[in-house]
């Protein structure tokens, strides 16, 4: 795996390994903790071809105030993935949200909480562009625009 050296998680995983463990691992879940508008308007991972659903459960959402942290993720979380020892992939826009949601979730029980690197989008280029250095859709891995 990418990255064991982590501190509050179980690790980090390029978006290629999480790919190869939701192929091969079937009780494994991808949770997209982006936000409702990143989905609608940016695009989100199609696990069709595996005959899978991501589940989508927003670590932050927008309002007039800024972002705001769901105060009910990991019940959220515990409601699609009642066996808190699968493997349970969290995947924001460029893997910082991520980390957070991972941390949050071992807290709450989650033994085998997983950042997946890179998140959906990847980091900015000297552009300021997304989806061109790195990230899910960079990768070449399923996704879909609504």
């Amino acid at each position: 795996m990418a990255d064991e050296t982590v501190e509050g998680y179980a690790g980090n995983l390029t978006p290629e390994e999480t790919w190869e463990i939701l192929k091969t691992e079937k009780d494994a879940v991808l949770v997209d903790v982006r936000s409702a508008a990143e989905w609608v308007y940016v695009g989100m991972v199609d696990l069709s071809s595996i005959g899978k659903e991501d589940a989508k459960i927003e670590w932050k959402s927008f309002s007039a105030g800024g972002m705001v942290e769901n105060p009910n993720f990991a019940a959220e979380v515990d409601a699609v993935c009642t066996d808190k020892d699968v493997k349970v992939l969290s995947l924001c826009r460029s893997g910082v949200r991520s980390i957070a949601t991972s941390k949050k979730l071992t807290e709450a029980g989650f033994t085998q909480a997983y950042n997946v690197l890179e998140g959906f989008e990847g980091d900015k280029d000297t552009a300021e562009h997304r989806a061109t250095i790195g990230g899910w859709k960079f990768r070449g891995l399923a996704w879909k625009q609504k």
